[in-house]
This record gives C-alpha cells, sequence and structure tokens, in this order.
C-alpha cells in the first residue's frame, strides 16, 4: 500500500517534472522566438529610425529651400514693387508726353490753318502778280504801239515837211516864172515846179500813209487799255 502510494507520488513527481520540463521547453522557444520578434523590431525600429533620419534630413533640406524660396519671393516681390513704381513713373510720363502730343497736334493744326492760309494768299498774290504781270505786258504792248505811233508820225512830220518844202519850191517856181515870164528860165521854173509837185505828192502820200498807220496804232492801243 505504501508502495502503491509512493509509486503514485513518484509518479506524479515525475509527471510534474516531465511537465516543468517541457514548460521549459515551451518557454525557451517563446524566449527564442521573442529574440527573433525583437531583432526583427530592432532592425524595423533602426529601420524607421534611418527612415525618419532621411525624413527629418529631407525636411530639413525642404526647409532651407523653403526659406530659400521665401527670400527670393520676397526678393521678387520687392522687384515686382519697383517695377510697378517703375510703371507708374512711365504711366506719368506717358501722360505727360500725351498731353504734349496734343498741344504739339493743336499747334500742327494751327499751323497747317495758317500754312493754307499763306497758301490761299500766295495763290492770291500769284494771280495778282500774274494780272500785274499781263497789265505790264499790255503796257509794254501800249508802250510799243506808242513809240511806233511817235514814229508813225514823225515820218508823218517829215512827209508834210517834204509837202511844205515841195509847196515851197512850187511856190519859188510860179514867182520866177511871173518875173522872168517865158525864157531860158522857164525850162528851171518848169522842172522846179515839176520837182516841187512831185515832192507834194510824195509828202503827201506819206502823210496819209502815216495818218492810215497812226489809227491803227490808236485803234490797237484803245483796245490794249480797256483790257486793264
Amino acid at each position: 500500500m505504501i508502495e502503491n502510494i509512493f509509486q503514485d507520488r513518484v509518479g506524479n513527481l515525475l509527471d510534474d517534472v516531465r511537465t516543468l520540463f517541457n514548460r521549459s521547453i515551451n518557454l525557451q522557444e517563446e524566449e527564442l522566438d521573442l529574440e527573433k520578434i525583437n531583432k526583427e523590431n530592432t532592425s524595423k525600429l533602426l529601420a524607421c529610425t534611418n527612415t525618419e533620419t532621411s525624413l527629418a534630413s529631407d525636411r530639413t533640406g525642404l526647409s532651407r529651400e523653403r526659406t530659400s524660396l521665401v527670400r527670393e519671393q520676397t526678393r521678387l516681390s520687392t522687384r515686382s514693387t519697383e517695377l510697378g513704381q517703375i510703371r507708374t513713373d512711365l504711366s506719368r510720363e506717358r501722360s505727360l508726353l500725351a498731353g504734349q502730343r496734343t498741344d504739339l497736334a493743336v499747334l500742327r493744326t494751327d499751323l497747317s490753318k495758317g500754312r493754307t492760309n499763306l497758301a490761299y494768299d500766295r495763290t492770291n498774290m500769284a494771280t495778282k502778280r500774274t494780272q500785274l504781270a499781263n497789265e505790264r505786258t499790255d503796257m509794254a504792248i501800249v508802250r510799243t504801239l506808242l513809240s511806233t505811233s511817235r514814229t508813225a508820225l514823225a515820218k508823218g512830220r517829215t512827209y508834210l515837211a517834204v509837202a511844205r518844202t515841195g509847196l515851197a519850191f512850187l511856190a519859188v517856181g510860179i514867182a520866177l516864172f511871173r518875173l522872168f515870164g517865158i525864157s531860158w528860165w522857164t525850162l528851171f521854173d518848169l522842172s522846179l515846179a515839176i520837182f516841187s509837185l512831185w515832192m507834194t505828192f510824195v509828202g503827201l502820200k506819206g502823210y496819209l500813209l502815216t495818218t492810215r498807220q497812226v489809227n491803227e496804232l490808236e485803234t490797237k492801243i484803245s483796245a490794249h487799255q480797256v483790257n486793264y
């Protein structure tokens, strides 16, 4: 009976030892699994740390780039402000130039009107000058006609002098004929009378021709005098 109890206790102890051994093996296996998991977690943690470090570096670079971009944006804003000021100044200058251009356009219009008036005046003066030139031409023609008429009158006066001389010779011939009667002087008296008649005829004929010429010249002179 005691042996059975002892055997039972020994069996129970053996079972407990076996159970403890199995649990120890399980615990070692679990510890190995935990070490593997710990190693894996450590590797993942290192990878995460490296990734976080890379991200931090990238973030730092991005921050620097953002700072550079902000500076560049600030510089561009300043430049844009300067350009806006320059554009405003240019707009003012353009407005001033537009005003000056308007003034110049008005001045050009006035000058054009003045030039047109001067052109009209010049045209009128040219017309008057043409009229004066025509009048001067007519006066020159009249002067020429008057000179020709004066020459014709001088010729007529000469012809009258010839006729008067012929009449004088005729009177002398008649006086000599009455003084000496019919004699040898009669031939001289007759020759003198014939010569005096010829002179009188030539003088009267030339006077008539010059008188006709003078009348024609006076008609032409009257026509030119009517024109101006």
